[in-house]
């Protein structure tokens, strides 16, 4: 009885903890015997960054660096203390890194050249997304997309290798800075989360085999500017409130999707007056959160096509993106503009 008491108590104190990111993607690259070990590299190099931005986050009230710079960015906002060393942190770990011939970053302007130019890799990266949030504690997050670049390895990097549809992505994964940190992200074959245990300094397995519920009991939505919307987003959110859904917005666009993607729901942001053609960015963030919602089984849409086949035009393209559980997404195309 006395060690069975020991033991139980010595099993509650050595339970195991878990498979680390690290593993997970080195045991997922030994499953495709032609694989040379970059993309892995790349993605822990994007992970060994995240460690770094969770810790400025979490102590970003006893730093002083919440608040603004001198800067502005490429669209003419005054940039935040937050953005430029989130943008900072994952520029030089991909640089050092070495698997980037090219990052194009939502703060920096033009594309930063990773002096590797035989890498066969570009990233897109918005490297802090929500940070306005981070005054009132609220969460925020990084989201990145992974494309092998379409000029040949060994020559410059191209316009082309940054303007790739959604559907060519290699890779794509969001960094969710909240209550926990977690990063989530698929290679195309289905969607895992890793929650981050800062004392271990490690991400652990969480979430794995992520599946969006096929429908839910939220809806994503600003409504400021609910007067303009089209008439077909006008007549859904009507059609979810007499449903009695519950509205859940953040204004952080990772957060909210995060909760879409495990509980069931959809996000909306149509287009307006002030943003004619929607806000989002379609190559820094609906890109990467349309590949993790197709691959979780939800649904992601312009209110026309997919976003995954929307070839962009230019590097800050924005588009209108509604994405979420898929008979959720369904029911909204489905109504009569």
């Amino acid at each position: 009885m006395y060690f069975d008491k020991k033991k139980a108590e010595l099993d509650d104190f050595t339970y195991p903890i878990g498979t680390t990111i690290d593993r997970f993607i080195a045991q997922k690259q030994a499953e495709f015997p032609q694989a040379t070990g970059e993309l892995s590299q790349l993605l822990k190099d994007i992970v060994l960054a995240s460690k770094v931005i969770s810790r400025e986050i979490n102590r970003a009230g006893l730093s002083g660096i919440e608040g603004m710079t001198d800067e502005e960015n490429v669209h003419g906002e005054k940039q935040r203390m937050l953005d430029v060393i989130a943008d900072v942190r994952f520029t030089r770990a991909l640089v050092r890194g070495r698997q980037v011939c090219g990052i194009l970053s939502e703060v920096s302007e033009g594309i930063i050249d990773a002096g590797n130019p035989n890498a066969k890799y570009v990233v897109v990266i918005d490297p802090l997304d929500g940070s306005s949030n981070i005054d009132v504690n609220i969460a925020v997050g990084t989201v990145f997309s992974i494309y092998e670049r379409v000029s040949e390895p060994g020559t410059p990097f191209t316009n082309e290798d940054f303007l790739q549809e959604g559907d060519k992505q290699i890779a794509a994964g969001y960094v969710l800075y909240g209550a926990s940190t977690m990063l989530v992200y698929t290679t195309g074959y289905g969607v895992n989360g890793f929650t981050y245990e800062p004392s271990l300094g490690e991400y652990f397995l969480s979430h794995p085999n992520i599946q969006q519920p096929e429908s839910g009991e939220y809806f994503s939505v600003n409504e400021n500017h609910f007067e303009e919307f089209p008439t077909k987003i006008k007549a859904y959110i009507k059609q979810c409130k007499d449903k009695h859904l519950s509205t859940r917005y953040v204004g952080s666009l990772v957060c909210d999707f995060h909760r879409n993607l495990l509980k069931g729901g959809v996000y909306l942001y149509p287009s307006h007056h002030l943003s004619p053609d929607g806000k989002l960015r379609l190559s820094f963030e609906c890109n990467a959160l349309a590949m993790i919602a197709e691959q979780a089984g939800g649904v992601a849409t312009d209110g026309e096509k997919r976003i995954l086949g929307i070839k962009p035009t230019w590097h800050q393209q924005r588009s209108p993106f509604y994405c979420g559980s898929k008979k959720m997404v369904e029911e909204l195309l489905a109504i009569d503009s």
